[in-house]
Parts: C-alpha cells; sequence; structure tokens
C-alpha cells in the first residue's frame, strides 16, 4: 500500500495526492509509465511496469510504435495494464536531461498529454510518477515544480472527468524535492 503524505485540491475540484510507494501497486484507472520514445521498456519504471504487468504491456506496445510511429511528449501512448491492478497504462515520453534547449516545455508537455490522453479515455483517477527524473536524469527539485505547474496549468484550462491525481514516488530523494516544491505549491 502506497503512503498518502500529503493532498490539496487542484482547481475545477481535483484532488491532487503526493504519495510515496510502488506505481506497479496503484489501483486507480490508470498509470502514467516514463517511457522512451520506441516504448522499448528495459530499464528503470517501463521494466518494472512489464515485469509485473506481463509481457502484453509489451506486446502492446510493439503494436502501437508500429502503428503510430515513435512517441512524442504531447502525444503518449496507451495499452492494457495487463496483470496491473490498474485498466491502462499511459506511455508518456518526457525529455532526457541535458539533450534538448527546451526540457522544461517538454516535461510540462509530457504531463498534459497524459492528462489529456486519460481524458479521452474517461478516467476519473490517474497515478503519475515523476516522470524523466530517473534514468533520464531530469534534476528533482526542477522536475516538481514544472510537474506540479503543468497540473494545476491543464485544470485551470478545462473541465476534466478526472477527479483524483496521485504523485507516486519511490525514493526519499524524490520525495524530499516533491515536498519542497509542494509547500511553495498550495
Amino acid at each position: 500500500m502506497n503512503t498518502v503524505l500529503a493532498e490539496t485540491r487542484l482547481p475545477g475540484g481535483v484532488r491532487l495526492q503526493l504519495a510515496q510507494g510502488d506505481l506497479t501497486t496503484e489501483t486507480t484507472d490508470a498509470i502514467v509509465n516514463a517511457a522512451n520514445a520506441y516504448l522499448h521498456h528495459g530499464g528503470g519504471l517501463a521494466w518494472a511496469i512489464v515485469r509485473r504487468g506481463g509481457e502484453r504491456i509489451q506486446q502492446e506496445s510493439d503494436a502501437w510504435v508500429r502503428e503510430h510511429g515513435l512517441v512524442t511528449p504531447d502525444a503518449p501512448a496507451v495499452t492494457s495494464g495487463g496483470r496491473l491492478p490498474c485498466r491502462y497504462v499511459i506511455h508518456a515520453v518526457g525529455p532526457v536531461w541535458g539533450e534538448t534547449e527546451d526540457a522544461d516545455a517538454k516535461l510540462a508537455a509530457a504531463v498534459a498529454g497524459a492528462l489529456r490522453a486519460a481524458d479521452e479515455l474517461g478516467l476519473t483517477s490517474l497515478a503519475l510518477p515523476a516522470l524523466s527524473t530517473g534514468i533520464f536524469g531530469f534534476p528533482k527539485d526542477r522536475a516538481a515544480q514544472i510537474i506540479l505547474a503543468a497540473l494545476r496549468d491543464y485544470f485551470s484550462a478545462r473541465s476534466s472527468p478526472l477527479r483524483l491525481i496521485r504523485l507516486v514516488l519511490f525514493d526519499d530523494e524524490t520525495v524530499q524535492a516533491f515536498r519542497s516544491a509542494w509547500a511553495t505549491f498550495e
């Protein structure tokens, strides 16, 4: 069971929770995978999702890329949750730190793209990781500020069927970065 550390409200009454734990155990309608553009789930969170959810997720990811091409930050891929307790996995591609000049904008676009995909599916709950902060090396404190702002901006601009967003963070360092950003966010 993941531990909820804090909760607040976003525009539109959407509940935003900060939690520590294992994203692959979330029972929200969908979880967001920190994916690469090819949807090769060989490391980090993506590997953990396929390991727990089954090869079906990788097979559906491969089929998605064959049909649609590479995944971009603003247009994530969606697969089933396989054996995970969620119904869907939304595969969002955040930036690799140091590889692009507009990394902040791409990270915000990845968050907004995941939220849009959840809206299009009519979902009411979604769990997200700290996109791009693992293997992709995005600074955790900077990512926390951008992700929280992207969530607020998204719900400020539109109505959504989403009622619960849970940021699920794995390690203590990431939790601390988000707690610091949270203090200035509320």
